[in-house]
């Protein structure tokens, strides 16, 4: 990919659709307990395979513009950020102060990765 914003950018979009799929593929059948156990594995490999398909295209056009360790930095910020969206939202559960304190310390090591040498 020739264009570096691009190559910036697309990456980042397609994490997070990546995160999107792999929180459903994960979680979404917290939703459904009485489902035999192994359909909701079957699902959730179904519903994976599209994250894949995702996310290894994002981490090959990334690697291009960030490193390895950047882009799992970011690969985390985004699953964090998705998935508290999704507990939010579709499982109706809290997110406290604790989970909060919990991930903005994640954030801040994620600072860390980006900011370079000390």
């Amino acid at each position: 990919m020739s264009n570096p914003t691009v190559a910036a950018i697309l990456p980042v979009v397609l994490l997070v659709a990546s995160n999107v799929f792999m929180t459903f593929a994960w979680y979404g059948h917290l939703k459904y307990p009485n489902q035999p156990l192994m359909l909701v594995v079957l699902a959730s490999w179904g519903i994976a395979f599209f994250e894949y398909c995702l996310a290894v295209p994002a981490n090959r056009i990334g690697h291009q513009v960030y490193s390895a360790a950047e882009l799992k930095t970011m690969q985390e910020v985004i699953t964090l950020v998705v998935f508290a969206v999704f507990s939010t939202f579709v499982l109706k559960e809290t997110l406290t102060m604790n989970h909060i304190v919990g991930f903005a310390f994640i954030a801040l090591g994620a600072f860390f990765v980006f900011k370079g040498p000390l």
